[in-house]
């Protein structure tokens, strides 16, 4: 059975390109133009994993992930995101992050990542 990845994300251009890439990678994908309608495709769907960006219209991507984890604490939750300042990392990683890449996705650093992830591996080292 495929892993399910939810991609939440404001940008159409991003959306597209991460699921293509993941979609290379075997993976089913969804996805959610905004917060709100990511958690309520994560409450219908239940999906194995998130990949999340920060700067959204609406909720704001660290809240988004607040309600995620109040979901479910164990759900893996990516952060890609044009944002490079060290405090979005280190609220991203408080908040329970399971790692953070920033935009323009990378195709080998988000399959490196998603195998870590996936093995149990710490992302954050």
């Amino acid at each position: 059975m495929k892993s399910k990845i939810l991609i939440v994300d404001d940008s159409g251009l991003a959306r597209r390109l991460t699921r293509k890439i993941l979609e290379e990678f075997g993976f089913e994908v969804d996805e959610a133009s905004d917060g709100a309608q990511g958690l309520e495709r994560y409450v219908l769907e239940q999906h194995d994993l998130v990949i999340l960006d920060v700067v959204m219209h609406g909720m704001q991507g660290l809240d988004v992930l607040a309600k995620f984890k109040q979901l479910n604490p164990k759900l893996p939750v990516i952060i890609l995101t044009a944002d490079i300042q060290r405090s979005t990392r280190d609220q991203a990683k408080a908040g329970g992050a399971s790692a953070i890449l920033n935009k323009p996705v990378n195709k080998e650093q988000l399959g490196e990542m998603l195998s870590l992830i996936q093995s149990g591996g710490d992302a954050w080292n």
